[in-house]
């Protein structure tokens, strides 16, 4: 039971008439997204009812709040930097952190110095939770950062054995599907551009394109798997190194839309028509797909959705760092256009 008139109401006493987490209640009092419109109802009732008045700067004192978030980028590549896939996830990212009144920090720890350093100013109490994004395999950040007890919540994951918390898109999944739509478009001789081998997203999308060629029941040729970077100029290059090894290459999958039009260009300057002779696809479905020459057969994964989703978790640990990391994988979808 709660004890009315017994003091000045609490987030706990507010949460139980709701009958909902104190999480919720603090993403509520904050207008944080990824709440249902029901349940924000309910809780803004009880918080009527019971006289509660929060006070968001009593909060963060006694919570040692900071009330910012640092968004971490650990590659040391400049150029990833100008790629759409991080520039709209992070877009969601500001926009979600700013509806929970939160400021967004953007940092860089891409050496042992840089990370060490990083773990030292969260731990001083400056963020209240970390947000990473591009995190090779061997990377020891996350962990350094779950050490310290900081909230912590990765883009992608570094293996199949992820124990921090992360939100991810159906990689092997979306890539199946795109060299199955090649495969059973026809196409016999297809060639992928990968991503990093040291980047856990570029293996799944390999292993996807593995899994679609033996669904079909076509050999697989390491000569026909090339490595590129996710920017334009590595799938230009890598394209140029395909049709060079396999000038009857008719179809190429491309693990991010970028390497595919550097795909397009070189296939263009090579004199293959796209996609009478050579069939691409890309994977991320960004805004210039649509607008490429002609327009991109690409995976479409839902950048948003995945900024949003970061937040979301991240908040839940800031309330309740107690609770269990959390793997969110959301759903790809084939977007069929004019190259394939």
């Amino acid at each position: 039971m709660l004890r009315r008139g017994s003091g000045t109401p609490t987030l706990e006493e507010v949460a139980a008439l709701a009958g909902v987490g104190r999480g919720t209640v603090s993403r509520v009092i904050n207008n944080a997204s990824g709440v249902r419109e029901s349940t924000r109802r309910a809780v803004q009732q009880a918080i009527e009812e019971l006289g509660y008045v929060p006070n968001l700067a009593a909060r963060s004192l006694a919570g040692r709040r900071a009330g910012a978030v640092a968004l971490v980028m650990t590659k040391t590549d400049w150029r990833l930097f100008g790629e759409p896939f991080f520039s709209e996830v992070v877009r969601a990212v500001g926009d979600a952190l700013a509806e929970a009144k939160l400021q967004l920090l953007l940092t860089l720890a891409r050496t042992d110095d840089e990370r060490q350093r990083l773990v030292e100013y969260v731990r001083g109490g400056r963020v209240d939770g970390v947000l990473l994004m591009s995190v090779p395999v061997e990377d020891a950040l996350p962990d350094m950062l779950a050490g310290a007890g900081l909230p912590t919540v990765l883009l992608g994951r570094r293996s199949g054995d992820e124990r921090v918390t992360y939100v991810d898109t159906d990689n092997v999944g979306g890539a199946r599907a795109a060299v199955g739509h090649l495969a059973g478009g026809g196409r016999r001789v297809i060639a992928t551009i990968t991503g990093p081998p040291e980047m856990y997203v570029a293996e799944c999308r390999l292993r996807g394109y593995r899994e679609a060629l033996a669904d079909a029941g076509l050999p697989e040729l390491p000569s026909l798997v090339a490595e590129g970077d996710f920017t334009e100029a590595s799938g230009r290059r890598a394209m140029v190194g395909l049709l060079e090894r396999h000038p009857e290459v008719d179809a190429v999958f491309a693990a991010s839309d970028s390497m595919a039009a550097g795909a397009l260009d070189a296939l263009r300057a090579a004199g293959r028509r796209v996609p009478e002779d050579v069939a691409v696809v890309g994977f991320d479905d960004f805004e210039r797909a649509e607008r490429t020459e002609p327009p991109l057969t690409t995976v479409r994964q839902p950048m948003g959705e995945i900024g949003r989703t970061m937040v979301r978790l991240l908040l839940e640990e800031m309330e309740e760092p107690e609770v269990a990391w959390r793997h969110v994988i959301l759903r790809t979808r084939l977007m069929v256009r004019g190259s394939a």
